[in-house]
């Protein structure tokens, strides 16, 4: 009788110990802990880093436009940028401290907790008649780019186009990691979410 008795009560302790666990892994669902390291793990932004980018470029072709997009990992800007042959749009993107125009020395105050500085290899102006192709003010937001509740995104600054190239200050959540890619008329730049 015994024996019957202490077989019965592990019986039952086994059973709260795997109904324990359901209602654990159920709770932790219910939370999104299981998504969000799912996530998490889908995130690889291996070979981003923060450090200075930059490749030359041997044309400059005008800017014409600028835009924004949202993903599940990171937060992208997009310049639009007519080339010649498919050939690659010069660039240098970096973390800088400060942003200060480009032949004035003037300081942008651009938001966030960092400031990515980006120069792309196109004035926004056709070089032949002056005309401008992408209408960005010194010091004011990008014109037509809303980021309210972008997550890396926090601010957008248009500074110079002086000398062929285009500036522009983007301010981010904290210093991130990036990466730049190119294809066809478009240079890509993705900020990473953590």
């Amino acid at each position: 009788m015994r024996r019957l008795g202490t077989a019965l009560t592990a019986v039952v302790l086994a059973g709260a110990a795997v109904s324990a666990t359901a209602v654990s892994a159920t709770a932790a669902s219910a939370t999104g802990a299981a998504p969000a390291a799912a996530a998490a793990a889908a995130c690889d932004t291996a070979g981003w880093g923060s450090a200075l980018k930059s490749a030359g470029a041997d044309h400059h072709k005008p800017l014409t436009k600028i835009r924004t997009g949202q993903h599940d990992c990171f937060d992208r800007m997009v310049f639009e940028v007519p080339t010649a042959g498919g050939k690659p749009v010069g660039y240098r993107i970096g973390y800088v401290k400060e942003l200060h125009q480009d032949g004035s020395g003037d300081l942008i105050k651009v938001g966030g907790g960092a400031i990515l500085e980006i120069r792309v290899a196109a004035p926004s102006y056709d070089p032949g008649t002056g005309k401008a192709t992408y209408p960005g003010k010194a010091g004011k937001p990008l014109p037509g780019v809303n980021i309210s509740g972008y997550r890396s995104f926090k601010d957008t600054r248009y500074a110079a186009s002086f000398e062929g190239d285009t500036q522009i200050g983007l301010g981010v959540a904290k210093r991130l990691p990036f990466r730049v890619t190119q294809q066809k008329n478009q240079l890509i730049v993705d900020v990473a979410h953590s």
